[in-house]
């Protein structure tokens, strides 16, 4: 196949991947965003990708995702590794499982989750249950009334995979600080009234644009602690009757501590009453969290469809890709391949 001219309205998660993918397979890229840089600005207005913690939990995210879904996750996450290792950063993902938790007197709800993980298609692990000395011996930072492995399951560090898919998207021209009012077959307008022609046109404008789908905003609450030596080693989902919260560790001292969804297009400042209940259901799972030191309170809003599923619209000169809700960086990487499948495009495998 011939190189092709291809512009991107978005620089976020997508974006990235599409720009760092094409350009390995050849083809002029050019990205537009309306961020002044590459750059995380951790103000709730940037790229949403940089907000989140970044678990790769596939058979958990049954909890409210069909099947099939989860089988695309999964997929995903061999396609993480594979760009981990052509990004020559392999240490931006790990693989060792992730971690349910529940009190004894929220073992109800636990027990619902897990009857909605027995959905998981065929050749899914199946979560593990722990004792509490099987508990203590895997995570001795963690102490809850029932604990389940669930095996194979990931995270990857979400602020340096971004910045290296862009450090490492070589020859695409970055367009920073141009916003993009629309996208149409072979076609990208500007904001400010520059029309620019493309061989392909690429939306992956976030809830912020406003792009031509119903996309609503999801708002998702994160807070890093820090905390030396804190001793975890695998992402955590507390099962309560009220909160999703999640702990992920990012280093040997930064955890993140987020809630999965607020259905608010809200993107002030986190409120007391999040942070306390966040944190209030952190420490009642690691106690050592006492002693952390509050580093960030971020937020962002996540673009989501109707549906709650991701949506490929492709046609003649046009793609467009959206509606990761809460799966972005689960899903992000078997997306992109579905959405560029058609063009014929060597694969990740290939290019890598």
């Amino acid at each position: 196949m011939a190189a092709l001219s291809i512009g991107i309205a978005g620089a976020g998660l997508l974006g990235r991947l599409l720009a760092w993918r094409l350009s390995r397979a050849g083809h002029r890229v050019t990205v537009f965003d309306p961020a002044p840089g590459p750059a995380p600005g951790f103000d709730g207005t940037g790229a949403a990708g940089f907000t989140a913690a970044g678990m790769l939990s596939p058979l958990a995210e049954l909890d409210n995702a069909t099947p099939a879904l989860a089988a695309q996750g999964w997929r995903a996450i061999g396609l993480w590794q594979a760009i981990t290792q052509a990004l020559d950063a392999p240490s931006l993902l790990r693989r060792r499982g992730s971690l349910m938790l529940a009190h004894r007197s929220d073992l109800g709800a636990a027990q619902r989750v897990l009857a909605r993980l027995e959905t998981a298609p065929a050749g899914f692990p199946t979560p593990q249950p722990l004792a509490g000395a099987e508990l203590a011996e895997l995570e001795p930072a963690l102490q809850a009334g029932h604990a389940w492995l669930l095996p194979d399951e990931g995270q990857v560090d979400t602020v340096a995979t971004l910045e290296a898919l862009h450090r490492q998207a070589r020859g695409v021209a970055w367009r920073w600080g141009r916003r993009v009012a629309e996208v149409s077959p072979g076609r990208l307008a500007c904001n400010d009234g520059e029309v620019l022609a493309f061989d392909l046109a690429i939306d992956v404008r976030g809830a912020g644009a406003r792009p031509a789908l119903p996309v609503r905003g999801v708002r998702g609450e994160t807070v890093w602690l820090r905390l030396e030596q804190h001793g975890l080693t695998r992402p955590v989902r507390l099962l309560h009757p009220r909160h999703r919260v999640y702990l992920v560790p990012r280093s040997a001292d930064l955890l993140i501590l987020g809630a999965s969804e607020v259905e608010s297009e809200d993107r002030s400042p986190v409120s007391l009453k999040s942070a306390v209940e966040l944190m209030s259901a952190a420490h009642s799972v690691m106690p050592a969290l006492a002693e952390a030191r509050i580093e960030r309170l971020d937020r962002n809003l996540r673009p989501a469809l109707p549906d709650n599923e991701p949506r490929i619209e492709a046609g003649d000169g046009l793609l467009r890709l959206n509606g990761l809700f809460r799966h972005g960086w689960l899903l992000a990487p078997a997306l992109v391949e579905d959405a560029l499948a058609p063009l014929a495009l060597p694969t990740l495998e290939a290019v890598a």
